[in-house]
């Protein structure tokens, strides 16, 4: 009876989806006052408001035109960081974090997500759409700074910028307002992006969602033994 229990509380731990969690305090900034953008930057369970250790990253404006500081601090008993920019003239500005790869043993692989957050400054709305050229990113469809709860949103996952096809995307909201699932598989929805990379999902509650679309590729080592490594395109996008 033990051994099951064990079990249980083994695969409970384990069950839903991992995301770096990488939040600004605002997505549309309208007054000078404003234009400080503060960053929340952590690896967790967003729904289940569980958190995981997440080693110093990088975290970039623009394809890695401007580093941003980062100060260390904790989410959920766990290492995380925080970072700030200040905005000083109108535009849409795409942030993105470089993590180092997170090895999670119960899975067998790594784990590497380059979540990318779009903020709209002073009305200036063009280019929300433009890609930034990554490795594994998702380009929204959807003008992602001006979403109501009940939205669908519509983004399109690429892969060596070429538009990936049935990939899975896994989708949660960051969960701050104390809502219970009603079984362990509504934590983690999950779509499929169609033969043009395209995905769609409804946002039914206001708070940042995180889109993380997954593909396995490529080998990292750990105690010696090769794993695969889980990349995420990561996208962060807020309901209001």
């Amino acid at each position: 009876m033990k051994k099951i229990v064990s079990v249980l509380i083994f695969i409970g731990l384990y069950a839903n989806a991992h995301f770096l969690t990488f939040l600004p305090n605002t997505d549309n900034v309208s007054d000078k006052k404003e234009a400080k953008i503060d960053f929340d930057i952590a690896f967790i369970h967003p729904f289940e408001q569980t958190g995981m250790t997440l080693e110093k990253p990088k975290i970039y404006l623009e394809n890695k035109k401007t580093t941003l500081p980062l100060i260390e601090t904790t989410k959920f008993n766990h290492k995380a960081w925080k970072s700030s920019y200040t905005i000083k003239r109108p535009g849409v500005y795409k942030f993105f974090v470089e993590p180092q790869a997170y090895f999670e043993p119960a899975e067998e692989k790594f784990i590497s997500h380059i979540p990318k957050v779009i903020i709209s400054s002073f009305g200036f709305e063009d280019g929300w759409d433009e890609p930034l050229g990554l490795k594994y990113e998702i380009i929204p469809l959807t003008k992602p700074f001006g979403v109501y709860s009940g939205n669908t949103f519509t983004g399109k996952v690429f892969h060596d910028n070429k538009p990936a096809a049935n990939v899975e995307v896994e989708v949660e909201l960051y969960n701050e307002f104390g809502l219970k699932a009603p079984t362990e598989a509504h934590i983690t929805q999950v779509v499929k992006t169609d033969d043009n990379g395209v995905f769609v999902f409804t946002m039914n509650h206001k708070g940042w969602w995180g889109f993380a679309a997954l593909i396995e590729e490529g080998e990292l080592k750990h105690d010696g033994k090769s794993y695969p490594i889980e990349n995420g395109a990561l996208l962060w996008i807020k309901a209001y």
